[in-house]
């Protein structure tokens, strides 16, 4: 990050901490650099925002109040603190570059680009911080040019069990209603809940590349492959995504993007799907961002052409620094009559969260809920299905080294349905290892 860089090397090179030595300061000013050096900026910034009104032009309290607003996410109050400071201290240094810092995080590239320039003219700045200073606007200029290019990835191995790798009911006979009158009616074993160990690879690669300053090309392949050890239903995925991000003058994101994807069943190909995806971000204070999206898939189903569909969906996500809350509806439409029975609406609502618990862990998980209603009666059930699903997970995260992770992790699904075959309940332990790049 920017600002343990510009406080550390300023404090270093200047021979300062935030201002002049705390016993030489105020009581409310050097509680408030206390709070801040204990890394409790927001706490800081709070003591001194009230103050405003009859502080305001005092260099040491402007500049304590421009570092804990610029580090507590108000960038707006951090440049106006800041430009008072410079304007009764011309020659300050730090100061400057703490208000560099405050245009680049309001989104002002080419401001704090400028005002590096002219704190790296004073002739006193030191040659480490005048390197470290340099290696900032050199950022910069990237920045401003587009932002270059950059490819990162994971892969993730995993071994577990699964109580039913099917997804099926556990009965083994139930009463088909169009043919009551032979009594229940036995299930065959691929209809009925089966378990298994089960081996995962999930990988992935993203790359990025900016064309402009305020515009991004990207593009992405996720690739999964699992194996249900002696119980069939082998599964495996690809799916490539490319599009394109601007960044408003807000700071808000728009972007669109293609998708698409392939997927395998028991070795065999089973449903294409393609579409567009169009997502807008709202960025907001302390890394949080609220985003809305929309998104038509086209999708094909080998060999039954029956449930060959059209869907369409949109959706609300709220992510913060520990947690994302999303929800979401729509439609998936066959677009054939006769398969009206597999046509639905649905809406789901998903909380995941990672919360750390040491150094080196967290604690990963997440609830989820989902309720589908389907068009017309089923031919055989002579009833409209209608299912409620509930998805819950909980794990841990080690760091073992660098970006290497370990990932032990338990999930439970129940689906309630009105139509016996699709009612099941499922649960799954697993321990994984993940690398990121």
């Amino acid at each position: 990050m920017l600002r343990p860089v510009l406080f550390a090397t300023a404090c270093a090179g200047l021979a300062c901490t935030a201002g002049p030595a705390l016993a030489e300061l105020d009581d409310a000013v050097a509680n408030a650099l206390a709070l801040y050096q204990a890394g409790r900026s927001q706490d800081a910034f709070a003591l001194l925002i009230p103050l405003q009104a009859t502080r305001a032009g005092d260099a040491d309290y402007d500049l304590a109040l421009g570092i804990a607003a610029a580090d507590s996410g108000h960038p707006a109050e951090a440049v106006i603190a800041l430009q008072r400071v410079l304007a009764i201290q011309p020659d300050n240094a730090q100061a400057r570059a703490e208000l560099a810092r405050a245009y680049a995080l309001a989104g002002d590239i080419d401001t704090a680009r400028a005002e590096f320039d002219t704190a790296m003219q004073d002739p006193s700045l030191p040659d480490p911080v005048r390197q470290r200073f340099d290696q900032i606007v050199r950022n910069y200029d990237r920045q401003i040019a587009g932002g270059g290019s950059d490819v990162s990835g994971f892969l993730d191995l995993t071994s577990g069990f699964d109580s039913n790798v099917n997804a099926a009911t556990d009965l083994d006979s139930i009463v088909i209603p169009l043919f009551a009158g032979f009594g229940p009616g036995q299930l065959g074993a691929n209809a009925q809940a089966t378990d298994a160990a089960y081996l995962e690879a999930v990988g992935g690669i993203s790359a990025v590349s900016g064309v402009s300053r305020q515009t991004r090309l990207f593009g992405s392949l996720l690739a999964n492959i699992r194996e249900n050890l002696e119980a069939g239903f082998d599964q495996a995925a690809a799916t490539g995504t490319a599009g394109v991000a601007h960044t408003l003058a807000n700071r808000d994101v728009v972007s669109l993007s293609v998708q698409g994807q392939q997927f395998w069943l028991g070795g065999d190909s089973f449903r294409q799907a393609i579409g567009v995806i169009g997502q807008y971000t709202h960025r907001l204070e302390g890394g949080r961002a609220l985003s809305v999206s929309g998104e038509v898939f086209r999708q094909n189903f080998d060999n039954d052409p029956l449930r060959d569909s059209n869907r369409y969906g949109a959706g609300v996500t709220y992510a913060a620094r520990t947690f994302v809350l999303s929800a979401a509806g729509g439609r998936e439409e066959t677009r054939r009559s006769a398969g009206d029975h597999l046509s639905y609406t649905y809406g789901r609502a998903n909380l995941a969260f990672e919360l750390p618990a040491g150094d080196r862990v967290a604690v990963v998980g997440g609830i989820g809920g989902q309720i589908r209603g389907y068009d017309a009666d089923d031919p055989l059930f002579l009833t409209a299905r209608e299912d409620e699903q509930l998805d819950a997970s909980l794990g841990l995260k080690f760091r073992m080294t660098g970006n290497v992770y370990a990932r032990p992790r338990v999930t439970y699904t129940r689906n309630w349905s009105n139509i016996a075959l699709y009612d099941y309940e499922r649960f799954t332990a697993s321990f994984g290892i993940r690398a990121e790049f």
